[in-house]
C-alpha cells in the first residue's frame, strides 16, 4: 500500500465522520423545532379551553382535592414500620477456617535429583 492511498483513505474517512457530524446537527434542529410545534399546539389548545371554562360533574374543587391527598399521605405513611434508626454492629466470633490460608496454597518445590 502506497502513501497516496493511505492518505485518500484518511481524507475519505475524516471526511465522512465530518459529514455526519452534520447530518446529526440538522437533524436534532428538527426534532427541536417540531417538539416546539408541539408545544405551542397544546399551550393554544390549553388556552382555549381555559376561557371557556366549562363544569364537568366529575371535576371536584381545590379543598376535596387537597384533603384527599391528606388523607392518601397519612394513609400511605402509616404502612411503613417504625424503626429507631439506631444501626447495631454486632461481631461474630468465627471459628478458624483454613480454606483461604495462604499456607494450603503454595506448593511444595520438587526434589532435585
Amino acid at each position: 500500500m502506497n502513501w497516496s492511498e493511505i492518505l485518500w483513505i484518511t481524507l475519505i474517512g475524516f471526511s465522512l465522520v465530518f459529514l455526519l457530524l452534520v447530518v446529526l446537527i440538522f437533524i436534532l434542529q428538527l426534532f427541536g423545532v417540531v417538539v416546539n410545534a408541539r408545544k405551542k399546539e397544546k399551550k393554544s389548545a390549553t388556552a382555549t379551553a381555559t376561557a371557556q371554562p366549562e363544569q364537568d360533574e366529575h371535576m371536584i374543587d381545590a379543598a376535596k382535592a387537597a384533603a384527599i391527598a391528606i388523607a392518601l399521605n397519612l394513609y400511605r405513611g402509616a404502612l411503613h414500620d417504625q424503626e429507631s434508626e439506631v444501626i447495631t454492629i454486632q461481631t461474630i466470633k468465627r471459628t478458624y477456617s483454613p480454606w483461604n490460608s495462604k499456607i494450603h496454597s503454595l506448593t511444595h518445590l520438587p526434589e532435585r535429583k
